[in-house]
């Protein structure tokens, strides 16, 4: 362990400051300001003091100039071999018995494993939130089989462990990888209903928006084949893309595929950005096809603005998708399926996108909104100062 790093985890633990210290943990700085940023503001206004480990990324110092003291965690997003990250293991320890936290908290694959797992040697308890299986789900049994050996290792003495869907929290109950007691299923990420707020712009012309990186098993291809259908029955149609090819994961679309449908005028490419509420208010549907989520923030986030939702009838997108009401679903893998489901949007008139946008904002102010993720997290970590 470098010596700076260990110098700021005794000038932290050393500290005067009496507040509780809790950890937040992701395999990306970016993460926990993209999404657990909701968190982030009700941990701090209920008065706790946050530390992160986090890779030291570009978005690190944007977390320390938040206040958040940060400590180096070297996380690759992809590859899972616990030989090979066994000292990502006995860094988390270290760091752990180092700062000696009221509690630690994790998202994503890696934190939620080694870090789970060395709270417990450290004698830190821990908070895990499995935020969706996505590939390493869908990917086979054997991958599956390994990865769930790990979770019920790592999860053996969590305080909490949350999910973004009911279907998720079940198969892990009745998998055996965590204890009944243990789960409890939260809204996603929790929604800032006044950050995420409706426009009365109007429309200014069909225009669907996929948010996300260009994966297969987000559905991009499945996208861009109904794109290359819808346009010719819909020509001043835009099939939009926010995001683009992520070459570290296997599942996604080559740089060359991608821009090959560029080039061709099949998806328009609106590029990267940190904040995606002007093009969600230009849009007139949401669409993620995915194959599995833990909770869709794209659907969420369009929700919240406002807009009709078209997505995959699997966990993570049905549970914001009433059909006919808040928007239309598909089937997950069938293009021809997403294609007839953007043309029942694209048939209806700007007013009646409208009234399913409508909906879908009342749907996530009754059952999303931020402040059930926050009470959940304060509950969890009550219950830990208490013990």
């Amino acid at each position: 362990m470098d010596k700076p790093g260990r110098q700021q985890w005794l000038d932290l633990s050393a500290a005067d400051d009496h507040r509780p210290l809790v950890v937040l943990s992701a395999n990306s700085s970016w993460n926990l300001l993209n999404f657990r940023e909701v968190l982030i503001d009700g941990l701090e206004a209920a008065g706790y003091r946050l530390a992160a480990f986090v890779p030291e990324d570009s978005y690190a110092n944007d977390l320390r100039a938040r206040g958040i003291a940060v400590t180096a965690m070297p996380l690759a997003r992809s590859g899972m071999n616990p030989f090979a990250d066994a000292s990502i293991l006995l860094r988390y320890r270290r760091a752990l018995k180092a700062l000696k936290p009221a509690a630690y908290c994790s998202f994503t694959i890696k934190p939620n494993v080694y870090g789970c797992a060395a709270a417990r040697m450290a004698g830190v308890p821990s908070i895990a939130n499995v935020t969706g299986l996505g590939t390493m789900f869908l990917s086979g049994s054997l991958t599956w089989r390994l990865a769930a050996s790990l979770y019920r290792w790592a999860f053996r003495k969590s305080h909490r462990v949350f999910f973004e869907n009911e279907e998720d929290l079940g198969l892990f109950v009745n998998q055996r990888i965590i204890r009944p007691e243990q789960g409890r299923a939260v809204p996603g990420a929790g929604m800032d209903l006044d950050r995420f707020a409706p426009s009365n712009e109007p429309e200014t012309g069909l225009r669907f928006l996929f948010i996300g990186r260009a994966l297969r098993d987000k559905g991009f291809r499945e996208y861009v084949e109904a794109a290359r259908v819808l346009r010719a029955g819909f020509p001043d149609a835009r099939f939009q893309v926010l995001g683009g090819p992520d070459p570290e994961n296997r599942t996604s679309v080559t740089e060359s595929e991608f821009r090959s449908w560029v080039d061709e005028g099949l998806i328009d490419h609106l590029g990267e950005h940190s904040d995606v509420r002007p093009f969600i208010r230009s849009a007139s549907a949401i669409v993620l096809p995915s194959y599995r989520e833990g909770m869709s923030r794209a659907l969420l986030e369009g929700a919240a603005m406002g807009k009709p939702l078209i997505g995959s009838n699997v966990a993570g997108c049905r549970e914001l998708i009433e059909e006919g009401v808040t928007g239309t679903l598909c089937e997950p893998r069938d293009a021809v399926s997403l294609t007839e489901a953007m043309e029942r949007i694209a048939r209806l008139s700007p007013d009646q996108r409208r009234e399913l946008g409508r909906a879908a904002r009342s749907k996530v102010e009754r059952e999303f909104r931020k402040e059930l993720v926050v009470d959940a997290y304060l509950e969890a970590l009550a219950e830990v100062l208490r013990r």
